[in-house]
């Protein structure tokens, strides 16, 4: 399995682990950074009925479902599911997520409070240069998902491969990628837009309120709380320094405030990305590559 990849109509991208996962060691968590041990050490999340590979996982703010995609590799036709809640550590497989999967990369589901469901597809890449979709869940009448306008830098060679929606739908949190040509990542910093009207623009205040997020490493994956005031998301030192991923989380005392330096979550080991937290923040919910498998894990706060 190749690690470097084109950005053309066949790149395959989400969450960054299989662009990584034959480069990167087992190194420990950064000697500099105070870990946050709040959280106790995960367990494994069931989803009956469902067998694959399970990643990026997002719990709705009413916790009645999780969603999540397949696996990110360009042998798989990787596409968005979701799965009822049966307890915190159980949910039922219900299926695809309805009218958004096509025969590319659909993935990285978020979903706000008034049923506004967005995702990744890197569909219309090589003639948009954008990859956020936005349609309804559940799909309602004849709605078909459109591309999210205002995120786009415009800018052959980079990707926004993550995002999501807070639950008050007026604020987009996503990454800017950048690749090289050769499909390696050399640049990735988490952002945000506002919604203003029906679109969304790009916030100019957020590259000071997450200065502290980006100082350091590749950043992606981003996940708010309810409140605004705690952001989760996934660090790695490069993809080249022999690092491998780590779940961060830093906070702020009001939502115009810069947020803090990241901690590293101290209980969330291995190669763990893509935090997803609960409405009342007592559940956070991540995938981890476990014995050549991706499956999601939560831990109680």
């Amino acid at each position: 399995m190749s690690v470097r990849r084109r950005i053309d109509a066949s790149l395959r991208w989400g969450t960054l682990p299989l662009l990584w996962v034959l480069m990167l060691c087992a190194s420990g968590m950064p000697a500099n950074a105070a870990p946050y041990a709040a959280f106790a050490g995960p367990v494994p999340v069931a989803i009956t009925g469902y067998t694959g590979d399970a990643m990026e996982p997002f719990i709705t703010k009413d916790g009645r479902f999780l969603f999540f995609n397949s696996r990110n590799d360009p042998a798989v036709d990787t596409d968005l599911y979701y799965a009822s809640r049966v307890d915190d550590q159980t949910f039922k497989f219900e299926g695809p997520v309805p009218g958004v999967n096509g025969l590319t990369l659909d993935a990285v589901a978020s979903l706000d409070a008034g049923g506004n469901f967005y995702f990744i597809s890197n569909r219309s890449y090589p003639s948009t240069l954008s990859t956020i979709y936005t349609t309804r869940f559940p799909l309602a009448g004849t709605a078909v998902a459109t591309l999210v306008g205002g995120v786009s830098l415009q800018r052959r060679g980079w990707v926004n491969f993550d995002a999501e929606i807070s639950a008050d739908g007026q604020t987009l949190w996503f990454d800017d990628g950048h690749y090289s040509w050769r499909g390696a990542l050399l640049a990735a910093r988490i952002t945000c837009a506002r919604r203003q009207g029906g679109a969304f623009v790009r916030d100019p205040d957020c590259p000071r309120m997450l200065e502290q997020v980006n100082a350091r490493g590749l950043n992606y994956a981003p996940d708010i709380s309810i409140d605004g005031l705690e952001l989760y998301f996934t660090r790695v030192a490069s993809t080249s320094s022999g690092g491998r991923p780590a779940i961060y989380r830093t906070t702020r005392a009001d939502t115009h405030s810069a947020f803090s330096t990241p901690e590293p979550l101290a209980n969330a080991s291995g190669f763990v990305e893509a935090p997803s937290l609960s409405a009342d923040g007592h559940l956070l919910y991540f995938h981890r590559l476990s014995e050549g498998t991706f499956r999601v894990f939560v831990m109680r706060r």
